[in-house]
């Protein structure tokens, strides 16, 4: 059975107009979306900045209210759950934020930041045995539990991270959401990061969803990849297979966007013409047909369903 399973997702922000503040329209940031994960698997969600990935990504584990849909988490149908039923259920999805500066409390010392979840869920029996497990999280994730007496601002970008990530744990989960957890770090701390990242998968069992647009990242730490754009999913497979051999136009650009260190390379940059267009009012046929360089009549017409193309390979496109 799989861990998670996401059926016609939709999440519509409405545009305030008039004195009387009425919506009139809606930004689809996620519009009709569907996947799976599987225990311990890592699924990567990749696109270009406003596609939707963040409010995919916060969807899923009800930081945002969906409009429509279905979230199925360990048998059992999230979307609707609020208050006590969800807040019971919730130390079992967690999430690591994107900004390791802003995702901490500037007031509270590593050890309340962490110990914060334990005690809200009533993890440790008392004070010893909530200091040990917060050292034994620290450990876990390379840090000195002699600094759990410190406060953020004491620590580097990536430091900082460990104990975002400390704090996803805290509450043994067995999905995280981890919504570009090292896109503001550097290159080296990256791969510290997305090491960590694994050794803990391996140890645990936990599963990911992996929200970046660096497609070259997600391709290391990932065993299956979504591509979406203006809300959707148009490309969805094995992360090998995909990145050799992309189907869908938009997968095919963000490829070739990807450096190489072989100066040789033959890879042809696709260049996409225009911009995003606006989730208020998307193209009508497929929402990528303005920017698409092999486009056809049809795809102006005619919205491409998300369809088998080969086993274990799914896209969007009239044309894979």
């Amino acid at each position: 059975m799989n861990l998670l399973e996401i059926q016609n997702l939709k999440v519509h922000f409405p545009v305030q107009q008039g004195w009387l503040a009425r919506a009139k329209e809606f930004v689809r940031a996620v519009d009709d979306v569907s996947f799976s994960i599987a225990p311990g698997e890592t699924v990567g969600l990749v696109g270009e900045s406003g596609c939707g990935k963040t409010t995919l990504g916060r969807a899923v584990i009800k930081l945002i209210k969906p409009t429509s849909g279905r979230i199925v988490f360990e048998g059992e149908d999230i979307a609707g759950l609020s208050g006590k039923e969800l807040r019971a259920r919730r130390r079992r999805f967690q999430m690591i934020f994107q900004d390791p500066y802003g995702s901490l409390d500037p007031r509270l010392t590593v050890t309340d930041i962490i110990g914060e979840a334990l005690d809200i869920h009533g993890l440790t029996a008392d004070a010893p045995a909530r200091r040990q497990r917060i050292e034994a999280l620290l450990k876990d994730v390379g840090l000195d539990p002699s600094h759990a007496r410190r406060y953020p601002h004491e620590f580097s970008g990536g430091q900082r991270q460990r104990i975002g990530i400390a704090r996803a744990l805290a509450v043994e989960p067995r999905l995280i959401v981890c919504d570009e957890p090292v896109s503001a770090l550097d290159v080296s701390v990256q791969a510290q990061i997305i090491n960590l990242l694994q050794d803990l998968q391996r140890e645990q069992g936990i599963a990911y969803l992996f929200v970046a647009h660096d497609l070259a990242v997600v391709e290391h730490i990932s065993r299956r990849i979504l591509v979406m754009y203006l809300g959707r999913i148009v490309e969805d497979g094995d992360a090998r297979s995909l990145c050799r051999t992309p189907k869908h136009p938009y997968t095919q650009a963000l490829l070739s966007a990807v450096p190489v260190v072989d100066p040789d390379s033959k890879r042809r940059r696709i260049l996409l013409a225009g911009d995003v267009p606006s989730p208020i009012h998307p193209p009508g046929g497929c929402p990528f047909h303005p920017r698409c360089p092999v486009a056809e009549a049809r795809c102006k017409t005619e919205v491409p369903p998300l369809r088998d193309i080969e086993p274990g390979r799914r896209a969007a496109c009239h044309l894979a």
